[in-house]
C-alpha cells in the first residue's frame, strides 16, 4: 500500500518528535502492509514552515536511517500547505513541495471554514500547471454543513483526500457517515492515514480500505489504491463526475 499523507519526519511539526519516533512509525506502517509513504509536514499553518529544500533534506536523512535499520519502507517528499494568499508565489520560488516533486499540491483549509478566496486560488494553482488536492475536507465544519462548497471546488478541477480514521469511525459516527457520502458523490479521490504517531493518531489505512470495499465495492477499492500510485508518479488520476451530496431525510428533517 501507499500512504500519501503522513507526518513521519522527525522534529519538524506535530508529528514524530524524534528519529526514534519516525522509526517506530515506519515499523507500524510496514506491519500494515504500507511500503511507500509520502512525508507531508505542515507548511505555513501559523506555527511551522518546512520549505521544499528542508523537506528534501529530512526525507533523505530518514530514508538513509530506514535502510540502515533494514526497514522496507520508502519515504517520498511532500508537504501539507495551509491555504494562504502566497501559494502561487511559493510555487514560483520553489518553496512549496508538490507531492514527490510532480504536479499535485496538498492544500489544507482551517478546520472551521473555507476562506472566501479559496475558489479563485485553487483555480490559479491550476493555471500555473499544478493540481490542488484538498486534504481532509470531511473534517472542515463549513464543508460538513454545506457540502456544496466542496462540490463547487471539485467541479472546477480540484481533488480531495479523506482521512483513513474518518472512514473507520475513529472521529465519530457522524464524520464516518459524511465521509462515505463524499465517496458516493465522487467528491473525494484518495484515502490516506494523516498519521502523526503510533498511538493517538496512527495509520489504520488497511482498516479504511476494508471499510471502503465493504461499503462501496471492489471498483472503489481498486480506484482509490490505483490513484495513490498515479499520484506519486505524477500521472493523471481517476475521477468520476462529481455530484452534490444527497442528504437523507429522517422524520421529514435533513
Amino acid at each position: 500500500m501507499i500512504d500519501i499523507h503522513c507526518h513521519i519526519l522527525p522534529g519538524v511539526d506535530d508529528g514524530a518528535e524524534t528519529l526514534a519516533d519516525s522509526v517506530e512509525m515506519a515499523k507500524a506502517a510496514v506491519d500494515q502492509g504500507i511500503r511507500t509513504i509520502v512525508a507531508t509536514p505542515h507548511h505555513r499553518n501559523g506555527k511551522y514552515e518546512n520549505t521544499k529544500n528542508e523537506i528534501l533534506h529530512y526525507t533523505n536523512n530518514l530514508n538513509e536511517k530506514l535502510v540502515s535499520e533494514g526497514i522496507p519502507l520508502i519515504v517520498l517528499p511532500g508537504q501539507e500547505t495551509r491555504i494562504n494568499g502566497d501559494i502561487i508565489d511559493g510555487l514560483a520560488k520553489d518553496e512549496i513541495m508538490p507531492i514527490n516533486e510532480f504536479k499535485y499540491v496538498f492544500v489544507e483549509f482551517p478546520s472551521e471554514q473555507v476562506p472566501g478566496y479559496a475558489k479563485q486560488l485553487l483555480f490559479d494553482i491550476q493555471v500555473v500547471g499544478y493540481i490542488p488536492i484538498i486534504v481532509h475536507p470531511e473534517r472542515n465544519r463549513e464543508i460538513i454543513e454545506h457540502p456544496s462548497v466542496l462540490y463547487e471546488l471539485i467541479r472546477k478541477g480540484a481533488l480531495s483526500q479523506i482521512t483513513a480514521g474518518s472512514i473507520c469511525g475513529k472521529f465519530g459516527k457522524n464524520l464516518q457517515k459524511f465521509s462515505h457520502q463524499l465517496v458516493e458523490a465522487n467528491l473525494t479521490h484518495f484515502i490516506a492515514s494523516d498519521a502523526h504517531n503510533t498511538t493517538s493518531r496512527g495509520f489504520c489505512l488497511e482498516e479504511a480500505y476494508h471499510e471502503l470495499q465493504k461499503q462501496h465495492g471492489n471498483e472503489a477499492l481498486y480506484m482509490y489504491r490505483e490513484n495513490c500510485e498515479l499520484l506519486i508518479s505524477g500521472k493523471t488520476v481517476n475521477r468520476d463526475e462529481a455530484h452534490p451530496v444527497k442528504r437523507k431525510k429522517i422524520l421529514g428533517l435533513f
